[in-house]
């Protein structure tokens, strides 16, 4: 089913899209619930929605840096799943969204993260987003499931972290700034967990499961006001899946 929409109003709003379910008939390839906007005229824009096509989903549109990525279906949903290349330092498992800059706005998705099967005994399932990214050098606020119900505080206080790859890892971060750039949020390994960040500015927010409230306050980031790309990110062991990816400017 294709539905065509022309209104002139939306020229001035925002275009969202989704990622895994739905076919791109401006590409030829699958993308999950894709809504395509086309510039017509000044006044005008042209929007195209498509109906959810899961099974004919390509991962023609990830460029993949030292991570191994696949399509399956994972507790119910169609994913990406990542696994990153054994050996790849910390920082550098990642799969980039081809054609998608990005500079304020809303990325949402649901993400699940676990310890792989052969993950080093401090493996955390880290799993999280990446956006900004210029080069090497991006912004990125990730999970860690394994520390949401671990029996330790110290731990718990951990379980979300920001960084800036590749000066501002959580390593330099905690000693410079401890407990600054990371917090307790409540999280599960392996279990679908909703993922939301608002970036703005230097300022970024993440909000988990639908919460009214940020579980993450960033108020100076370390790249800058900047733009760039997005990437699917995950840490050493952990084996990661993505669904439903919405990216609103």
């Amino acid at each position: 089913m294709l539905m065509v929409l022309v209104n002139a109003a939306l020229y001035h709003h925002t275009m969202r899209r989704k990622i895994g379910t739905e076919p791109d008939y401006l590409s030829g390839s699958f993308d999950s619930a894709l809504v395509k906007i086309i510039r017509l005229r000044p006044y005008f824009s042209l929007i195209l929605l498509a109906a959810p096509l899961s099974a004919q989903v390509s991962l023609d549109q990830l460029e993949q840096h030292q991570v191994a990525a696949s399509k399956v279906e994972y507790q119910g949903k169609q994913a990406v799943r990542l696994d990153p290349r054994p050996n790849a330092p910390n920082g550098e498992s990642y799969a980039v969204l081809k054609g998608e800059r990005f500079h304020n706005g809303t990325i949402e998705a649901s993400l699940a993260g676990k310890p792989g099967a052969n993950a080093a005994p401090d493996a955390r399932g880290f799993i999280g987003i990446a956006f900004r990214l210029q080069g090497n050098r991006y912004e990125y606020i990730y999970l860690r499931p394994t520390n949401g119900r671990a029996d330790d505080q110290i731990r718990r206080n951990h379980s979300t972290q920001y960084g800036a790859h590749p000066d501002y890892d959580f390593d330099r971060l905690r000693r410079d700034s401890p407990e600054k750039y990371e917090s307790y949020v409540d999280l599960q390994p392996g279990v679908w967990t909703r993922y939301k960040i608002v970036i703005d500015g230097t300022k970024a927010r993440l909000y988990v499961n639908g919460a009214e409230q940020p579980c993450l306050i960033v108020n100076d980031l370390k790249l800058g006001d900047s733009q760039g790309g997005i990437a699917l990110w995950v840490g050493p062991g952990t084996e990661g899946y993505f669904s439903d990816l919405k990216i609103t400017p």
